[in-house]
């Protein structure tokens, strides 16, 4: 149990690490961001990278991701993959040449939040983008996890994605990437961390990929799991590879309001919904049988409520109702390792919230739910 440090609340769904708590959040912006923000300061300490974007006037600028970091001499990106050296920038990952990552191929049907209307895993699509009517047994992913991320979200189930970053490595082209792609690949993931600071070597591997696929008629679909905080032309590069191969991007929203995103993820969310309000308008309607876009939340005790929900939910159905949205549970993980797990009660009131905005919801990760 954790005591908020601004109204004195004491309860079990205030993170000892954080020590404010939602109400004090959305009353009290200003203090509660200088105390929340805090955390960032460990979490970045702890794998040597910057405690916040880069902003430093005449920096060199980077321009791969939403933060745009403007780097001076001898400092780093805040995604820890580009510095500026000697005037010049240094990309140790991201490029063409050389994504850090790793990379596995996971048999099909997956556990991918967007599995419920994936081709791969129901046969959505079929004949057109799908090899079965039904599940793709016998076929994989090319489950693709880069080490970087342009967030810092202290309940990041994936956090070790940051060693990756710190040690620049393991390394490999866009060219023997896309190599790893056989004749019982259906699909691309492309996660992490997060694809959205390694974009060009990310849209890179699609394009060669999807080229020879094309040449040999075979289905192969480019899928993304990003928070959304990609460069605009990035974003729409990645949705019309998605289009053309039956692929979806899947938008983890962590939050709509501001202040809580910068307190729970370092950065604002700006970015995430206005590219995801972009690709819906520009791609959704071409292909609303078999969803391109779909969105995500995870339902973090304390911080992410019905409100929360319902804030989100509203902007996903202004752009289209149909949009599909899945509700996580969440695991004590990383920095936030000492709030409970979702409830069943938790996690159902939040079911009926979207509901009433969405016409496709669903509650992911029920093994989770306390």
């Amino acid at each position: 149990m954790a005591r908020c440090r601004i109204c004195g609340q004491a309860s079990i769904l205030i993170s000892s690490k954080l020590r404010v708590c939602l109400d004090c959040i959305r009353t009290n912006p200003e203090e509660a961001l200088e105390i929340g923000c805090q955390a960032h300061v460990i979490s970045r300490k702890a794998f040597d990278l910057p405690e916040k974007p880069p902003n430093t006037p005449n920096g060199l600028q980077c321009g791969q991701c939403a933060n745009n970091c403007k780097i001076a001499e001898g400092q780093k990106g805040y995604c820890g993959l580009v510095e500026n050296r000697e005037g010049k920038l240094e990309r140790y990952g991201g490029t063409v040449e050389k994504g850090i990552l790793q990379w596995y191929y996971d048999p099909l049907p997956t556990n991918c939040v967007s599995w419920w209307f994936c081709p791969g895993c129901t046969g959505s699509g079929y004949p057109r983008f799908a090899h079965n009517p039904g599940a793709e047994r016998g076929y994989s992913n090319l489950a693709v996890f880069y080490g970087s991320c342009s967030t810092d979200c202290l309940f990041c189930q994936n956090w070790h994605y940051r060693s990756l970053a710190q040690k620049h490595e393991p390394t490999i082209s866009a060219t023997h990437l896309a190599a790893k792609v056989h004749d019982k690949t259906s699909c691309i993931c492309f996660f992490g961390g997060d694809p959205s600071t390694q974009m060009p070597h990310a849209l890179k591997t699609a394009k060669l990929a999807l080229a020879e696929a094309s040449e040999k008629r075979r289905i192969l679909r480019m899928c993304w799991e990003t928070n959304g905080r990609m460069r605009e032309n990035y974003a729409k590069q990645a949705a019309a590879l998605s289009l053309m191969s039956g692929g979806n991007i899947k938008f983890d929203i962590k939050t709509h309001n501001e202040t809580l995103s910068r307190i729970l993820c370092g950065t604002t969310n700006k970015e995430t919904l206005h590219n995801f309000q972009k690709i819906a308008e520009e791609y959704y309607s071409q292909r609303s049988e078999l969803p391109i876009l779909t969105a995500s939340t995870l339902l973090i005790p304390g911080y992410i409520d019905t409100q929360e929900i319902e804030d989100i939910s509203k902007f996903v159905a202004e752009i289209d109702p149909r949009i599909p949205y899945t509700l996580l549970a969440f695991y004590p993980s990383y920095i936030l390792d000492d709030l409970p797990t979702t409830t069943r009660k938790q996690a159902d009131a939040c079911y009926e919230v979207a509901k009433q905005n969405l016409e496709n919801v669903r509650i992911g990760n029920t093994h989770l739910l306390s």
